[in-house]
């Protein structure tokens, strides 16, 4: 007898065990909604009538890097270029642009007592150097003037691509010229007595020639500024003159530059 109720026990307790339901939901995965992302578009300049420096205008002071102190200059030597420009923006980076044009270039440097003869006769380039000798002239102002015809290449960045006059604005580039002219211009000639100046007379002095000037010239460039002003510097990679006919002059000039249309 009490085996069986023993085994009674048994087979109810199998049964409830096996009865029992798990009310513990299984672990599911959260469901995420995928995040969508809208696709940003490019701004869209209108270029087509953007002023962005087609012409320039330069005035500068102008040095010569490796003048030897025996050539004295003095006063306000100076650059006055004008330049037509083509600018060309990229199209996919708006605010670089590539620009070239053709213009003139000219350098005027100014010497006290000394007179580069430009039309002399010997191998290399003299200057009348200055001297206290009583009975040697001079002319009291002369000026050396060298023009070119020149054509500039400019890496242009503008932080506004459509409004160009109102925005900053950088350029490095570099220009290729040729010499059209060079000569001088001298002016009062004097003498000394006893240490003082005395002018003998008016006289003007003009001449003209390209001897002993290298003919073509390279120049690195570079602008930066806001709208229609940029401060500019130069620096010419080439001698001013020829190779054995004097100093080593590389002319350099810094200065304000003016853009317009």
């Amino acid at each position: 007898m009490k085996k069986i109720l023993m085994l009674s026990a048994f087979c109810l307790t199998a049964y409830g065990i096996n009865a029992q339901v798990d009310t513990i939901p299984p672990n599911t995965p959260e469901l995420r909604v995928p995040e969508t992302t809208v696709p940003k578009t490019k701004k869209k300049y209108d270029l087509s009538k953007r002023p962005n420096d087609h012409f320039l205008l330069q005035l500068g002071y102008t040095q010569w890097m490796g003048k030897p102190d025996s050539i004295d200059t003095k006063g306000f030597s100076r650059s006055i270029n004008g330049y037509f420009m083509f600018d060309f923006p990229f199209k996919t980076t708006p605010q670089l642009s590539a620009a070239i044009g053709l213009g003139l270039g000219s350098d005027h440097i100014v010497f006290d007592r000394d007179y580069p003869d430009v039309k002399g006769q010997t191998n290399t380039l003299r200057f009348n150097y200055r001297t206290t000798s009583p009975d040697t002239t001079f002319f009291k102002k002369t000026k050396l003037a060298t023009t070119y015809l020149e054509a500039p290449v400019e890496l242009r960045y503008v932080a506004k691509p459509d409004q160009s006059d109102k925005s900053f604005k950088l350029a490095l580039g570099v220009k290729v010229g040729t010499m059209l002219k060079g000569g001088t211009r001298a002016r009062k000639l004097m003498y000394l007595t006893q240490g003082k100046e005395n002018q003998r007379n008016d006289y003007l002095l003009k001449e003209a020639s390209k001897k002993y000037f290298n003919t073509t010239r390279i120049v690195g460039t570079g602008r930066i500024g806001f709208g229609h002003f940029t401060l500019f510097g130069n620096y010419q990679f080439t001698n001013l003159l020829k190779d054995g006919v004097g100093p080593e002059l590389r002319p350099f000039t810094v200065g304000l530059s003016i853009g317009g249309l």
